[in-house]
This record gives structure tokens, sequence and C-alpha cells, in this order.
């Protein structure tokens, strides 16, 4: 406290001062920043599926920090950016969402089924060149699979190729298990480019073990007339 009319006062003195050097070290929640990162990186939710979880994770995070600062207001700051995660993050989770399901939808041909690779594969305790009673059911249906081209020395102009089930099989090499190939013959007679991408192909579903040059021991599964998603 100031004695004379020469003393200086103490900051701690002026209650406006020490009420601006409270305001001054507000820290922000330990969630915000994520949630601000997360709601930058939101709109990846539109280009797949599994990236939806971007933007849901960065609304709980901006939840979180909201609810600390409304909670401790003397202790952090960062409302507005809380906020803004939050709301940005929850806007394009239900966008993503939304478009995810509709891509998802419009990709199944009408009067086409799913099908997963899953339902080609021989059942426990059976041998592993064995065709389930789940894949002979589907012989002859027309049916959507989704695998990964095996690659070969045509790169352009393909309109055969085997489908596998996983990119360990198909980008590094590997043998994949013969209930695990799909013979793929297009019906477009351009073909198609090699892609290490994600493919979905739409055929006619059949179960007939065949030779081929693309791999050892041949197939069992092929899609004919089949045409990309």
């Amino acid at each position: 406290m100031a004695s004379g009319l020469f003393d200086t006062p103490s900051p701690t003195d002026d209650p406006r001062r020490a009420a601006s050097e409270a305001d001054r070290y507000r820290a922000l929640p330990a969630t915000v920043i994520p949630a601000i990162v997360l709601a930058l990186l939101s709109p990846l939710a539109l280009l797949h599926p599994w990236l939806v979880t971007v933007p849901l994770i960065g609304l709980i995070a901006g939840l979180i920090g909201w609810r600390a600062i409304a909670s401790r207001p003397d202790d952090y700051t960062g409302r507005p950016l809380a906020i803004a995660a939050t709301v940005v993050s929850g806007l394009l989770l239900l966008g993503g969402g939304v478009w995810q399901a509709r891509v998802y939808a419009a990709e199944l041909p009408q009067g086409f089924e799913r099908i997963d690779y899953g339902m080609l594969q021989p059942l426990p305790g059976d041998p592993p060149y064995a065709i389930p009673d789940s894949a002979r059911a589907i012989d002859g249906h027309d049916v959507l699979l989704k695998g990964y081209i095996y690659p070969g020395k045509q790169e352009r102009g393909i309109v055969q190729f085997v489908l596998v089930r996983d990119q360990g099989d198909c980008c590094f090499g590997g043998n994949p298990k013969i209930t695990d190939r799909v013979l793929v013959q297009l019906a477009d007679p351009r073909g198609t480019v090699f892609t290490p991408r994600l493919c979905k192909v739409a055929g006619r579903f059949s179960v007939r073990p065949t030779g081929t040059t693309a791999l050892e021991g041949g197939v069992f599964y092929h899609l004919e007339n089949a045409m990309l998603r």
C-alpha cells in the first residue's frame, strides 16, 4: 500500500490491474487444442466411412473443453474456440455420416446383394480348399464384392483380373488363399487401370474351379459381366 505522495503503488493495490493479471494467466483446457485440430480435419469424413471418427472425436473433445471452461471460468479461457470446434465437428459429423450413408446405398445396383470374403471361406475343421455352402448358395446371383486387384504385368486396359481380400496379398507379393481369390471378367471391353485402392465390383457370381495364369492353383470363384462401382 502507498504510504506517501511519491510512493509507487504496488501492482496488487490496483484491483483492475490484479483482475487483468488473473485474466492473462487463465489457461486453455487440455482438450481444446486437439478439438480445434480435429475440427479442421473433419472434412476427411466425406472421403471414407472410417474417417467419420475424426469429427466424432473432435466433437467429444470440444464438449469436454467447453464444459471445463463453463465449470471453472476463473481457471480456463478459450470458450469461443471450444464452441467453434464443437459446432464445426458436429456439423461435419452429421454431414459426413449422411454422405457416407448415401454413398453406401448408391454403390449397390438394383437387384444385387452384398457379399464379403467371409462367405467364401471353408468352415472350421474343413480343408482349406473346401467350398462352403454359403458360397454355393449365391452361385448365379448378382452380387457386389469389395477387394483389391492382384497386380499383374498389365497396367491399363485390364478386362480380367483376380480380386483378392486384402492389400497384403495384392501389394506385397503374397500368395492369397484360393478362397480369397475371385476371377473378375469386366463387361466393358475398354477395361480398367490398375489401382492399389479398394475396389467395388458388381457382377454375376459363380462357383467354378478354373485354372489361371495369374496365380498358381487357379480360382474357385468368378464374377462375370462385371462392372466397377
